[in-house]
């Protein structure tokens, strides 16, 4: 068919094909060899799952573990030719204290200042929002009205929120509970003035428990990243580069629909 071209024309088409053949031969079968030996030193990808935050997590009808990080976790597994065992919390800040003690290999976690001096952190896959719960009859009716003296505010023990208020609050008191699950009733059992969290977890609540409202709009943005234990470099990087390719391919807003979740924003392109 191409015995129309000159001979130099096709020299340079063997030389092209010649080369594509060669890059074919020599393209990457798999994940570099230092992240998966990083990711899965003890033979398994060992993934915290956090069921505090509804957003990335929840129990399915069988009681198993379902959700957009699951999901992520078991597609990097894949991908790494691993088997992946599921680590389950029920709190972030018991995800971070896994993290630092090594005894899992990532986690998906908020970015956040604090975390990140114990953890490499990737760029955020979803970006949700913490907002305040507060009585039907409460005066307050603002996010700006929460911090004032004598306000009482009900928030999960080392939480991205814990940790934001904690840095930003400048009157009001922090009422730590054990997980963010627990903020609401405690919220209401102490007779606080606020509770604070995940605004689908307190939308949530606020069905169940009546007698309550959110105050409108958002006090944070929180991003959503996947962590692993500090110096873990090639991992990290690995990471950060699936997780881009994750948004774009349109996995994790799949994921988010797929399990119902609304209010939830895919993160943006970095």
């Amino acid at each position: 068919m191409n015995h129309h071209l000159s001979l130099p024309t096709r020299r340079r088409f063997c030389f092209a094909g010649a080369a594509l053949l060669a890059g074919c031969a020599t393209a990457p079968s798999g994940p570099p060899a230092a992240v998966v030996a990083e990711l899965g030193g003890t033979g398994k990808l060992r993934a915290a799952i956090n069921f505090g935050n509804p957003v990335l997590a929840s129990r399915g009808a069988a009681g198993e573990p379902v959700g957009v990080s699951v999901d992520l976790a078991r597609e990097a597994a894949r991908r790494l030719g691993l088997p992946l065992e599921l680590v389950l919390f029920n709190s972030a800040g018991s995800v971070v204290e896994a993290m630092k003690s090594r005894q899992v290999d990532l986690g998906f976690v908020a970015i956040d200042p604090v975390r990140g001096a114990d953890m490499e952190q990737t760029s955020p896959y979803v970006v949700i929002e913490g907002a305040y719960l507060v009585k039907s009859g409460s005066p307050l009716q603002r996010n700006e009205d929460v911090d004032r003296a004598g306000n009482r505010i009900a928030v999960g023990r080392g939480s991205a929120y814990d940790l934001y208020l904690t840095r930003e609050v400048r009157a009001a008191t922090l009422v730590r509970t054990p997980t963010s699950a627990a903020v609401t009733d405690t919220f209401l059992a102490q007779d606080l003035e606020v509770a604070a969290g995940v605004k689908q977890q307190l939308e949530a609540d606020a069905r169940r428990v009546g007698g309550v409202r959110l105050l409108p709009g958002r006090f944070m943005v929180i991003e959503q990243a996947m962590g692993v234990p500090k110096g873990r470099l090639a991992a990290h990087a690995w990471l950060t580069n699936y997780i881009e390719e994750m948004k774009a391919s349109g996995f994790v807003a799949n994921a988010l629909r797929r399990h119902g979740i609304e209010g939830a924003l895919v993160a943006p392109a970095r």
